[in-house]
């Protein structure tokens, strides 16, 4: 048995809608007999693992593992993995420090595998796991649907893992641009090029900050800590994102009708 979200509309009113369902259909989704397999399994053995290498050994636990930080595709790369969570996060050249994706530092600093020891044993591990892991997945069911509202629905926790790391106000810019996800988000609604990631990541970092202070009035990223600034930034993310989509299926429309019109050249 699965259940995929319903989202009648898209936009910003598809958005509000699933708000108003949200605990109704998140509810229908982890009651599912695959995903109570899934973490039950989880619950009952992940306090048995000691270290990383015992983590990537058990694939429907490391299904787990990743799936809670947005990491499903990683599962086949169980060496990447294991040097991750072994590494930990305290030195500084640490795997998970030195990657701009913050999630895989996250995930290392969660499981503590390389830095103050396995944190698997503690009472409420499985418990912040797994409530991960639920948000997570959720959010990928709403992706099949809709891939702008998997976005949306990802914010706040993007951002306040970003805010977890307690970085210098500079600094959280670029975790920021090391965040996919939030990166799209602030780069689409603040009316940044594709080609914007292109140029020097110095020059990127004030690039948001100056359209980040004209748009929404301020240029840090904790302020948007804020519900009421997280929804203004993805209402100004998904009304952008439909105008392009609108736009590039309007080209493609009048192209084919084009197409369409010119003379049969072999009549």
């Amino acid at each position: 048995m699965t259940f995929q979200p319903v989202i009648p509309i898209t936009g910003y009113a598809g958005w509000r809608f699933l708000q108003r369902t949200l605990d109704t259909q998140k509810d229908a989704f982890v009651q599912t007999t695959t995903f109570q397999r899934q973490t039950d399994y989880f619950r009952e053995n992940i306090s048995k693992i000691n270290t990383a290498e015992e983590l990537v050994a058990d694939r429907r636990l490391l299904e787990v593992a990743l799936g809670a930080f947005g990491l499903d595709e990683d599962i086949g790369n169980k060496a990447f993995i294991q040097k991750i969570l072994e590494d930990g996060t305290l030195a500084e050249d640490a795997l998970a420090n030195r990657l701009s994706d913050k999630r895989y530092n996250t995930m290392s600093r969660e499981f503590g595998f390389g830095d103050l020891g396995s944190r698997t044993r503690l009472s409420n591990f499985a418990d912040q796991i797994l409530a991960r892991f639920e948000d997570r997945q959720f959010e990928r069911a709403v992706g099949d649907v809709n891939g702008d509202m998997r976005l949306a629905l990802n914010l706040s926790s993007g951002l306040s893992d970003i805010f977890d790391q307690d970085l210098p106000s500079d600094a959280q810019w670029f975790a920021v641009m090391g965040s996919t996800p939030v990166r799209t988000i602030f780069e689409t609604a603040l009316g940044f090029p594709s080609s914007f990631g292109a140029i020097d990541i110095d020059q990127q970092r004030t690039a948001f900050q100056e359209r980040s202070q004209s748009v929404f009035g301020t240029d840090k990223v904790e302020d948007f800590a804020d519900p009421e600034m997280q929804e203004k930034l993805i209402r100004l993310y998904l009304v952008r994102s439909e105008i392009t989509a609108y736009s590039n299926a309007s080209g493609s429309s009048i192209a084919l009708n084009l197409l369409q019109a010119m003379p049969n050249l072999n009549a």
